[in-house]
């Protein structure tokens, strides 16, 4: 199963966010981006979903992962029943 929602917190050339698109478009995700550093409403939105100001940040389906790796996204999906 494959998320109904997902949106990508990212900062331009942050090499974890670059990263984290990659995989995310290796295994075929649709996910929107959102540019902490050019949107202020994205940055709110991100620091009030997480806590924190750091990128790679997501919100999938409700489910929130702030200051990842592509290995840590991988084993955040599959823990909530995403196909990877």
């Amino acid at each position: 199963m494959k998320p109904k929602t997902f949106r990508l917190f990212i900062k331009p050339g942050c090499p974890w966010c670059t990263d984290a698109v990659e995989w995310l478009d290796g295994h075929d995700y649709t996910y929107e981006t959102l540019d902490v550093s050019g949107d202020q409403n994205a940055r709110r939105e991100m620091l009030a979903l997480t806590g924190q100001s750091k990128a790679p940040s997501a919100e999938i389906d409700g489910h929130v992962l702030a200051d990842f790796g592509a290995d840590e996204l991988e084993i955040f999906l599959k823990k909530h029943g995403y196909a990877v």
